[in-house]
């Protein structure tokens, strides 16, 4: 049987289909306009008048969410949590880590590997820390901070089942060149984030990535751009934003959109395990996080992640900029993809995998499919 969407706005990522169809099992079987839909015996219709089909969301930076952190370690919870995601229209995570001792990373990378085995939605790991500059360690515990060391990196990317896709680390550190020349050689995105980096020493960085534009880095300077106003020179850096309207206010995002473009930026939510439960006390890494207004901060004022859901990312996204929803769709999806090579997602065309979400005219989502399954919301 084929599942057959009719009658829609179709942003796929690379057009918009302005009234289409799209068909699918596990993957992306046909997709173009109405006019040139030709029923099949196996087809199940649902007509969808007036609603607007985009990409599945890929989330590169989320540390957990409904009660459940990628540090716990525990792989029945990290599927429960990934899960748990999907209902926000995300279709592909990279669970993140945090600056934590060597043995609480490591009990996190084989949860994820085995959370992995079952729950394709999980698609690599996204190493946040240890090595990172104290400086700017933002909710990251001090005491567990290192240099860059290649022999761990190495292990920990074993223990994932060689799942590592993205480091956040601080390139000035001591040994960040042979470090830096490790995650190339092995297929892993070096980030500069939670650094005190200066624009001469970013300049002979192998970086290809940034950590949450703004947050835990040095600042842009009159006298020294420092890593966001690196980040905002270099046409290749692809920059990770949270759009919550807390960790950026809006002129911000706003700024960052019309200086890097919508081919640079990347939405995430570096979610903590508050997500999608109710405010009041919570943790992360240990340390107490307070959740109130839909900010989580620890007990110093720092901000502690998220509780940003990835549907509000993508409208945010749209009124902080005055973006369109084409150009929504390649910062929530699109780029993803295509940093991260992963061929059979970030699109809706023929081939790859049926990820997609159904939304309403003004964006409010109505249902996601994950490999063709509806795994949340309803069709009519």
């Amino acid at each position: 049987m084929s599942i057959v969407l009719k009658h829609a706005k179709i942003y796929t990522g690379d057009e918009v289909i302005a009234d289409g169809y799209v068909r699918f099992d596990q993957q992306i079987t046909a997709v173009g306009p109405v006019a040139e839909f030709r029923p099949q015996p196996a087809d199940e219709v649902h007509v969808v008048t007036g609603q607007t089909i985009v990409p599945g969301f890929i989330d590169v930076h989320s540390h957990g969410g409904y009660g459940f952190d990628s540090m716990d370690g525990d792989p029945d919870q990290i599927d429960t949590m990934v899960t748990k995601m999907i209902g926000e229209g995300i279709t592909t995570v990279f669970p993140t880590t945090m600056t934590q001792s060597n043995d609480a990373i490591d009990h996190a990378m084989q949860g994820i590997a085995q959370a992995a085995e079952k729950n394709p939605v999980i698609q690599g790991v996204h190493l946040e820390g240890p090595f990172i500059a104290a400086i700017f360690k933002g909710a990251q515990p001090e005491k567990y901070i290192k240099d860059p060391d290649v022999a761990l990196l190495a292990h920990w990317n074993e223990l994932s089942g060689n799942r590592v896709k993205l480091i956040t680390y601080a390139p000035e550190d001591p040994g960040a060149a042979k470090f830096e020349s490790y995650c190339l050689a092995n297929g892993i995105v070096p980030s500069v984030g939670h650094s005190n980096a200066t624009r001469a020493q970013l300049l002979t960085s192998k970086a290809t990535h940034v950590t949450h534009l703004y947050n835990a880095q040095r600042g842009l300077r009159h006298r020294e751009p420092g890593v966001t106003g690196h980040a905002m020179l270099e046409d290749n850096l692809y920059c990770e934003i949270i759009c919550d309207g807390f960790h950026n206010v809006p002129d911000m995002v706003k700024l960052a959109y019309e200086q890097k473009g919508p081919h640079r930026l990347e939405l995430v939510t570096d979610s903590m395990r508050a997500k999608g439960m109710p405010e009041g006390v919570s943790e992360l890494g240990g340390q107490k996080v307070i959740v109130k207004d839909r900010q989580a901060r620890l007990e110093s004022g720092n901000l502690a992640g998220s509780v940003l859901r990835y549907d509000e990312a993508f409208r945010n996204v749209i009124a902080f900029t005055g973006c369109g929803v084409a150009d929504a769709v390649q910062m929530s999806a699109v780029n993803q993809a295509e940093e991260f090579g992963l061929t059979r997602k970030g699109k809706i065309t023929v081939g790859r995998d049926a990820d997609l979400n159904l939304m309403t005219r003004d964006l409010q989502l109505q249902a996601t499919y994950s490999l063709g399954r509806r795994m949340t919301g309803t069709t009519k």
